[in-house]
């Protein structure tokens, strides 16, 4: 879902633009930031930790 075409019944501007506090409301519950809260370097350091761990336990066989 988009916010382009939607018009704020408060103000009667476009949502996209966020011109009263209740379209930046509806915006950033339309455009939200990663929905799981884990930030990618969390996911990075993960991903590189389980590399490190399956290296090590198949290097030293």
């Amino acid at each position: 879902m988009s916010c382009e075409h939607l018009i704020c019944a408060r103000c009667a501007g476009p949502v996209v633009e966020g011109r009263c506090a209740t379209c930046r409301a509806a915006r950033a519950e339309v455009h939200y930031p990663w929905t799981f809260g884990i930030s990618p370097v969390l996911i990075g350091a993960l991903v590189l930790a389980l590399t490190l761990l399956i290296a090590l336990k198949f290097g030293l066989n």
